[in-house]
């Protein structure tokens, strides 16, 4: 009897002892989630690991893979709302090109703003923007994939909705136009290089006014300054006057058609701004009197014999995005 009493008095020390035991680890693992999940909610904008400096991803759109380069700036905080900046390439090109072109991986790092260079689809590689009229390529919804791609990273990075600006060489400059007259609600500006610009297929009534940039080569061989017919390689295409496609934006903008000079710039650049716009937006005309079909101050230039002129008097990127920032999406 007394043994068994004996036994009875330990086993209900060793299920005090279990239970204090489960206890503790219960308490544990509580302080352990709520620690956690506020770590998860002080970082919800930021939710995932990733590398700063420059990396290269694919993204599976509509049964395709699409590739784009992605650059982060050393100073990016997770728990900070960073501006989003796309560049697009030109027909025929790529990101690694785009990115070599454009020197936006230095302005990021400098100004701390995260950039991404998608790809076009086809082949060779370009942006369904309206210009071409094959079918395999009009298919190609890249506004759907576009404003996709800035879904995507807007779930691992803190992007500053505000703050997202498309820009691009040729027909990456089209692009940009295109995606500005159907998704004016998802960026705050828009600019374009050597712009291979034309109507958009369904017309551009944006649904909020855009603040334009544009810089063009008086010498463009590939896409004129003054416009009219352009046969490159066999592909016969039509663009409109530079200086009317950007009054035109103006007027779409609710600008002043009356510009105004741009001061202090290099005798080899001529600028006009439209100001007086709706919503406080404005249109910006950069000149490049003798330049090509290349970007100001390339980091990587476009061969000379085929697309004439690069400009180093000026950095169409800096500048770009002294532009960008003075802007916020409604």
């Amino acid at each position: 009897m007394r043994n068994q009493v004996g036994s009875l008095h330990v086993d209900a020390i060793n299920r005090v002892r279990l239970m204090s035991i489960m206890a503790f680890l219960i308490a544990l693992f509580g302080v352990s989630v709520m620690t956690v999940s506020a770590q998860a909610e002080s970082n919800a904008c930021g939710r995932t690991i990733y590398e700063v400096g420059e990396s290269r991803h694919t993204i599976e759109w509509e049964g395709e893979e699409r590739a784009y380069l992605l650059y982060v700036p050393s100073g990016y905080d997770p728990t900070l709302p960073t501006p989003l900046v796309l560049s697009l390439h030109g027909f025929a090109s790529n990101p690694a090109q785009q990115r070599g072109y454009s020197i936006w991986n230095e302005v990021a790092e400098s100004e701390n703003f995260i950039v991404v260079y998608p790809a076009g689809s086809g082949f060779p590689l370009r942006w369904n923007s309206g210009l071409f009229t094959e079918a395999a390529v009009q298919s190609a919804d890249d506004v759907a994939f576009l404003s996709y791609l800035i879904d995507q990273l807007s779930t691992p990075f803190c992007i500053d909705q505000t703050h997202i600006y498309m820009n691009g060489l040729s027909n990456g400059g089209g692009m940009s136009y295109r995606f500005a007259c159907e998704m004016a609600d998802r960026v705050a500006a828009i600019g374009g290089v050597s712009g291979a610009y034309n109507l958009a297929p369904s017309g551009c009534e944006p649904s909020q006014p855009v603040p334009v940039i544009l810089f063009h080569g008086t010498d463009d061989p590939i896409v004129p300054y003054e416009g009219g017919r352009s046969d490159n390689g066999g592909a016969v295409m039509v663009f409109p006057s530079v200086p009317e496609y950007a009054a035109a934006w103006a007027e779409r903008d609710g600008c002043s058609l009356e510009p105004e000079p741009i001061s202090d710039l290099p005798d080899s650049i001529d600028a006009i701004r439209y100001t007086g716009c709706d919503n406080g937006v404005e249109v910006a005309f950069y000149t490049i009197l003798g330049g090509g079909h290349t970007w100001a101050g390339s980091g990587a230039s476009i061969p000379e014999f085929f697309a004439g002129v690069t400009n180093r008097d000026i950095e169409a990127s800096m500048i770009m995005w002294e532009f960008f920032q003075r802007f916020t999406r409604e």
